[in-house]
């Protein structure tokens, strides 16, 4: 059972324990890989629309998420979610999980549809997460991640209408 929700101040320790071991991996996030605490914080919960905190029934943070306008002014009416699932929280469900809360948060936020830009196809745990929610893959672009051990992969975009 996983419970969500917004983020306060306070979980920034625990968000930013379950963040940057997959920012440092460079393996999915396309951010620097010795990103800064502070840069991370306000990219995952300054800039976005919502920020959430996804919590196991022992109050362990499982994971987070982030929904924002894909685009701004005429396509802001698509949403673009990023989420994380902490390291001891994996193989439970969670992403999909949370990325059904986060289509009903966006839905009921007034989003139309939800698009993932960059979903590394390496990811195959995130790929069938997200179309398990729902989510399709619409492109694929080749050779548009960096993978830090794999060098050159592809990222697929993903879409559905909420």
């Amino acid at each position: 059972m996983l419970t969500f929700a917004p983020f306060a101040d306070a979980d920034w320790p625990e968000v930013w324990a379950a963040i940057e071991p997959v920012f440092r991996a460079g393996e999915t996030y396309p951010y620097p890989r010795d990103i800064d605490e502070a840069l991370a914080r306000e990219i995952w919960t300054q800039s976005p629309r919502f920020t959430y905190v996804a919590r196991l029934e022992d109050g362990t943070v499982a994971g987070t998420f982030t929904i924002r306008p894909n685009q701004m002014s005429l396509g802001d009416h698509v949403a673009n979610c990023s989420y994380i699932v902490a390291e001891g929280a994996r193989g439970r469900g969670a992403a999909t999980r949370m990325c059904l809360a986060s289509q009903k948060i966006a839905k009921e936020a007034g989003f139309l549809a939800m698009q993932f830009n960059l979903v590394v196809a390496t990811n195959e745990a995130a790929v069938k997460a997200w179309t398990k929610s729902g989510m399709r893959i619409i492109g694929t672009i080749p050779n548009a991640f960096r993978h830090a051990r794999l060098g050159l992969v592809d990222a697929h975009i993903m879409h559905r209408e909420l």
